[in-house]
């Protein structure tokens, strides 16, 4: 329930009596006796209410409309005004003001004019979650990309701890995709428009290591010429993604637990603490905590990285993706090459289908650019086996489900005429592959 209001008004008298009436009502208000100070400080996506004199000193309420008007026009703004300021008030409300109260007043009729609006602000406040909710969910299926169970699932869960303030550990094989699903968190996440760093602790050799995280100062060790602002202080406000972090030296994973834990941390040579705001986000094949009680890594780390974990599915347990992001990768690299890719035969596909991707999504990429280029084979090296034979026509029969239902937009009659089957029987297929109507149609 929405019981947040702004009270500006220059008047002490004013504030002091409407805070005291809607604090008996149970709401949470917060005063302000300058219009300047309540823009300053107004959250995004305010909760709530502004109740706002006209006539004050410096920006009056009028202007202080127009510019929260601005800032977000569904802000219900419910203006105080005097005897003689009512055809301006009037005026207000035809640009945008959602009510106004002639002083004196009475609490009677503030009250009721405050749960109106509200409650329209609630409304309103649920539908924009509604759609903003539905613009990501269609970003992810267009970024994620897959019809498995597996990959129906990521995508819920990247939804859910995109908008949370928790460190997310992801865990999966080389080339199943971690940096990507690292970069959705960050994308879909209220830290979006700051920094998104990513270190590969494999990468980095371990006597650079600390100079790499924490920057240093000018002279800190041989060679250190000026000062150098390090990776995590760069990030400050942002996200962090550390791969293979099961590579971090032991010495310098005390010291990111500690900058988890003060929120602080220190350039090599410097004394003086300095204030960072991370959001970590790590990648690891091994288990961490199996790790850590082999001595392998931290375990107070391992627990700090490890508030949510998702896990990435190779790719040869959601085979029913193999052939839409295989299309996905042919069709980029040859519109990058400003070419066709060939059409996959009836046997390249089932030699996709059976083979068992040790590299997974990075592995195929790869073969649908030689593919896109015309070499032949999508990769010559393919396995004639692998697979069952049952879970091959699996495999086929969903690329076959999907790719109707994606050529005719999820006209279910077309798919039915098209691949001659009967209603009842295409529901069934349709059910036990994961594949929805909605998700082909053209808006969605």
């Amino acid at each position: 329930m929405l019981n947040s209001v702004i009270v500006v008004d220059d008047e002490a008298s004013i504030r002091s009596a409407v805070e005291q009436w809607l604090s008996l009502s149970g709401f949470e208000v917060q005063l302000f006796s300058r219009a300047e100070d309540c823009l300053a400080q107004l959250p995004r996506h305010f909760p709530g209410v502004v109740i706002s004199d006209v006539r004050m000193p410096g920006m009056d309420g009028l202007e202080l409309l127009q510019k929260l008007q601005n800032e977000d026009p569904d802000l219900p703004v419910i203006l105080l005004t005097g005897h003689g300021d009512v055809p301006m008030a009037v005026e207000a409300m035809r640009i945008g003001a959602y009510d106004f109260l002639e002083k004196p007043f009475s609490p009677q009729s503030l009250l009721s004019s405050l749960r109106r609006a509200l409650e329209k602000r609630r409304l309103v406040l649920e539908n924009r979650s509604l759609h903003e909710q539905a613009d990501i969910k269609a970003r992810l299926d267009s970024t994620l990309l897959g019809v498995s169970p597996s990959l129906q699932t990521l995508r819920r869960q990247v939804q859910e701890l995109a908008p949370l303030p928790v460190n997310v550990l992801i865990r999966g094989e080389t080339g199943s995709g971690k940096e990507r699903v690292a970069r959705c968190l960050h994308d879909f996440g209220p830290r979006a428009d700051k920094p998104f760093v990513a270190l590969n602790c494999a990468a980095i050799p371990e006597h650079l290591f600390e100079a790499e995280l924490f920057g240093h100062e000018s002279g800190a060790f041989t060679g250190a010429q000026g000062k150098r602002i390090g990776k995590l202080e760069y990030a400050d406000g942002g996200t962090v993604f550390f791969d293979e972090i099961e590579s971090m030296p032991l010495a310098q994973q005390a010291k990111l637990l500690r900058v988890l834990q003060e929120k602080k941390l220190e350039r090599l040579g410097a004394n003086q603490s300095i204030s960072v705001d991370l959001r970590i986000i790590a990648a690891t094949k091994p288990d961490l905590l199996e790790l850590a009680r082999a001595g392998g890594f931290r375990e107070d780390l391992a627990y700090r990285l490890n508030v949510a974990e998702l896990r990435l599915p190779p790719l040869r347990e959601r085979r029913e993706d193999i052939a839409q992001l295989f299309e996905y990768f042919a069709r980029t690299a040859a519109e990058r090459l400003g070419r066709t890719a060939p059409p996959l035969s009836g046997a390249q596909l089932g030699r996709l289908l059976s083979h068992d991707w040790p590299g997974n999504v990075r592995e195929l990429a790869n073969a649908a650019e030689r593919h896109a280029l015309g070499l032949g084979e999508p990769a010559p090296e393919l396995a004639e086996a692998g697979q069952s034979l049952a879970a091959q026509q699996e495999a086929f029969e969903a690329q076959c489900l999907r790719s109707a239902l994606s050529r005719h937009n999820g006209d279910i009659k077309a798919v039915l005429n098209e691949l001659q089957l009967p209603r009842r029987t295409l529901n069934e297929k349709m059910q036990r592959h994961g594949l929805l109507r909605e998700d082909f149609l053209k808006d969605a």
